[in-house]
């Protein structure tokens, strides 16, 4: 792991009661100043790995190091991390000043400089006109936001936030994603999210941490995730993918060709140098990447027409492949040249250049 990192996770295991592994040998390495995500379906380990970050939770083995120093040790409160929890946790009997400010008074600061810092923080979040209205008046995103001012007034060395945005609207949610994010870089805090919406993840973070059964699958950058990703289990999980079991069929100068059943795949792909012709690989085949033409065209499949789904300005076609492998394409609304019918006879092929990863069969 990089030596330069802000905070650390060295080899954290947690074991529960009853032999449930909460988390297996965690390596971490998070940047100062970076938007990380922990993302994986629920029981993965995600906001297991957040509440050890916290103190929440005391590791089973490993370390936790903040700026090289060793805090496994510490308690929350002598932490100099805060948490935002995804119930926002706001004391309703209070206005939303004493809500902002109530972590400030536990560290005995009090009076002018108190007041400057809830100031601070509420206008930064776009609530300064609310500063002494009582929680209970305020909507679910203003709610939102005022967990956001009282995690950052105390100005904390990493920020975590627990699916803060999963009790909001998807409008409202779109919203705080871009606030978020803005928030984030004015500060320049580290933020580690826990999601388990990978739409969330992939529009907001630096990097994403996908896990899977306590472990760690793949740490990337967002595009990296979906161009290329690791595993099975990752290209399977972010966005929608074809997985195709296919065979090498031979190598030429411009890449490889694989065969799925009667589908030709031609890949300039580079790691799967390890295969030799005849070998069985998984390839992943995005739905845009699925070309569907009613007229026979270069390494085409004959197809037909499963169901046909709206999705705003493309459309999701699942077709069924002459022997009877199923695929799923994505077609823009304005590249439809007639309307397609369940049952309806077509081709399918891949599109040249699409950047298809290989992985293991």
């Amino acid at each position: 792991m990089a030596t330069d990192a802000l905070l650390r996770l060295d080899k954290v295991s947690k074991h529960f009661a009853g032999g449930i592994v909460g988390l297996r040998e965690i390596d971490l390495s998070i940047a100062e100043g970076e938007f990380l995500s922990l993302l994986g379906p629920s029981g993965c380990g995600k906001t297991t790995t957040l509440r050890v970050i916290a103190g929440f939770e005391a590791p089973s083995e490993g370390r936790i190091l903040l700026d090289g120093k060793e805090i496994t040790p510490l308690r929350a409160f002598d932490r100099p991390v805060n948490t935002v929890f995804q119930d926002y946790a706001l004391f309703p009997h209070m206005s939303v000043a004493e809500n902002v400010g109530f972590g400030l008074s536990l560290r005995k600061i009090a009076g002018a400089e108190r007041r400057k810092r809830v100031a601070a923080a509420l206008d930064m979040v776009g609530l300064a006109d609310k500063i002494n209205q009582r929680v209970q008046a305020l909507s679910g995103g203003q709610r939102q936001r005022v967990a956001l001012a009282r995690a950052i007034v105390c100005e904390p060395r990493v920020l975590l936030l627990d699916e803060p945005l999963s009790a909001l609207d998807a409008h409202l949610r779109e919203q705080m994603q871009v606030e978020l994010k803005r928030l984030q870089r004015e500060l320049g805090t580290t933020f580690v999210m826990v999601t388990h919406d990978q739409t969330e993840a992939l529009s907001i973070s630096d990097r994403i941490v996908v896990m899977n059964k306590a472990a760690i699958e793949q740490i990337a950058s967002p595009s990296e995730l979906y161009d290329h990703p690791a595993t099975t289990f990752v290209a399977g999980f972010i966005g929608t993918m074809n997985l195709l079991a296919a065979k090498l069929a031979g190598r030429n100068a411009d890449g490889l060709q694989f065969l799925a059943g009667t589908l030709p795949l031609n890949l300039a792909a580079d790691d799967a140098a390890r295969l030799t012709p005849g070998d069985a690989a998984t390839i992943g085949v995005r739905p845009e990447d699925i070309l569907v033409s009613r007229e026979r065209i270069e390494n085409s499949v004959g197809v037909r027409v499963q169901s046909v789904v709206f999705h705003g300005r493309s459309l999701r076609v699942h077709l069924a492949t002459d022997d009877q492998r199923n695929l799923m394409a994505d077609i823009p609304r304005q590249a439809q040249p007639a309307a397609m019918t369940v049952g309806e006879q077509l081709f399918a092929s891949l599109r040249p250049g699409a950047a298809c990863p290989v992985l293991p069969a």
